[in-house]
């Protein structure tokens, strides 16, 4: 990420955003109006919308200009498909996150995430309770008042709720099914990156794993996370020398048996938790996405669907 910061001073006290930007960063003021306008300027601290308010002396003033390695002046990338939403009452919403859509405003834009287009869709602020990356697709639920939202946080938070996620990884022999202990740490190698290794002082993470076809040029896996780490099922899978296929970030195969893989191929299909107001148990299913769909279709692999059933007692531990 690439930021810049200044306090301002005597001859910026009084000036509006844009034009201390402008003076500081030498941009064009229509570039420093745009900078402030995808929400990538910070005033004391808080993100700033209004290119016209006025700074004091001593305040400090942070642009993000370059994140992930694009400009965040680059123009936003084309709108996602219309919101699919898979579930919804007058407490809780769940929709089918997109790949390629994060699910909350990044740094340095706002406007293209999956909170701000739950939100558009409410016409009102929407309770985000747990993230997917940006390249995984699937099931995402928000609450729509604050008791929801806290209760379905709540759920998360205490590992009651139960999730099913789907990956194409690269050949690799595995049990049948099995569970990965392997604490997460920052790689400091490779930033951006977690590792999955007993030789650092990570957080514990665990993940239960079924494969459901195992073959000489993919395999396809069902996944089940019992902890909610960064980058858990990636690193995890990564360390069993099977990186989820176009994971460019872990060293996942670009294609597999004659078939693209154009993101990385892990999918969010299931996700079982108890329902805010009632208690009762409720489960929402979002449809495997064209990419993953073929390699299920390829390998001649039913896609899972109903309850999430956990391992057998013998494959655990």
């Amino acid at each position: 990420m690439k930021r810049r910061t200044f306090r301002v001073e005597s001859t910026l006290t009084g000036r509006t955003v844009s034009e201390a930007l402008a003076a500081e960063l030498g941009l064009s003021h229509e570039a420093a109006e745009r900078l402030v306008g995808v929400g990538a300027v910070y005033v004391a601290g808080r993100r700033c919308r209004d290119a016209k308010a006025r700074l004091a002396q001593g305040q400090v003033v942070t642009a993000v200009l370059e994140e992930g390695g694009e400009s965040s002046l680059a123009e936003a990338p084309a709108p996602a498909p219309s919101l699919r939403v898979l579930h919804e009452d007058e407490d809780v919403i769940a929709v089918d996150k997109p790949e390629g859509m994060t699910a909350q405003p990044t740094e340095g834009r706002v406007g293209d995430s999956l909170v701000d287009r739950v939100g558009e869709y409410l016409k009102r602020p929407a309770g985000l309770v747990h993230r997917l990356d940006r390249e995984t697709s699937g099931v995402t639920v928000f609450g729509k008042t604050p008791q929801a939202t806290t209760a379905l946080a709540e759920e998360f938070r205490e590992g009651r709720a139960r999730k099913r996620y789907l990956a194409a990884v690269g050949p690799v022999e595995l049990p049948s099914q099995g569970t990965i202990d392997l604490p997460l740490s920052k790689d400091p190698s490779r930033p951006g990156r977690w590792r999955a290794t007993r030789a650092a002082n990570g957080i514990p993470a665990f993940t239960e794993y079924r494969v459901l076809h195992a073959g000489r040029d993919f395999c396809l896996v069902e996944l089940l996370p019992q902890t909610g780490r960064t980058h858990q099922l990636r690193a995890h899978l990564t360390a069993l020398g099977a990186p989820i296929l176009g994971d460019k970030r872990y060293g996942g195969a670009a294609k597999a048996g004659g078939l693209e893989a154009p993101r990385c191929l892990l999918h969010a299909q299931a996700l079982e938790l108890a329902h805010p107001r009632t208690g009762a148990p409720v489960r929402f299913e979002a449809p495997v996405p064209e990419d993953l769909s073929r390699f299920f279709a390829a390998a001649g692999v039913v896609v899972p669907s109903g309850p999430i059933r956990p391992l057998d007692v013998a494959a655990r531990g």
